[in-house]
């Protein structure tokens, strides 16, 4: 069994707080309550598949109207959390790789796809803090693996109308990675 990782985005500081607890009262999982943009919330919840799945279905109730989205993604790629947590290490080294989407948890699923395409690091994945409610996935490594991997990412983003704009710079001034870090 993996780990697997469920988010709700909702337009309510209150409600987030609501959502949580219905979270953790309907299965034995993680939660991570944590303020977005003004009046938003982000509830991320982590554990087995089932528990994640049976959290988000109780979440998005008593969410109701206020939820802006959700999501539950099993056998997660092991950078994830750590990307999403702001702990991996940039190396300011290789191709820099950006994905930049409307929702929160388009760029969790746009990092979870990217780390799955291509040997890359996935380094940051920045949710809506200060973004108007988006968020961004930072990715470095060798070029043609960035480009694999940012390709890969944003195609579904683009035809779901989630992607705000993907780029990849083959060789990023040095002063470019001391702005990540």
């Amino acid at each position: 069994m993996g780990v697997a990782i469920g988010l709700i985005e909702v337009k309510s500081l209150a409600r987030g707080l609501m959502v949580a607890d219905s979270c953790l009262k309907a299965a034995p999982v993680e939660v991570k309550i944590r303020t977005t943009c003004p009046g938003k919330s982000m509830i991320i919840i982590t554990g087995e598949i089932g528990a994640v799945n049976s959290a988000v279905e109780h979440g998005v109730t008593a969410g109701g109207i206020t939820v802006i989205g959700s999501l539950v993604l099993g056998n997660l790629h092991p950078d994830v959390l750590p990307a999403l947590a702001g702990m991996a290490a940039v190396p300011a080294k290789g191709a820099l790789g950006v994905l930049e989407t409307f929702s929160v948890t388009a760029a969790i699923r746009a990092a979870d796809t990217a780390a799955k395409a291509a040997v890359v690091e996935l380094l940051d994945i920045r949710p809506a803090y200060g973004l108007g409610g988006k968020g961004v996935v930072i990715i470095s490594g060798g070029v043609g693996a960035v480009q694999a991997a940012v390709n890969a990412a944003a195609q579904p983003l683009k035809a779901e109308g989630e992607l705000v704009d993907a780029v990849v710079i083959p060789s990023p001034h040095p002063e470019v990675w001391e702005q990540l870090k």
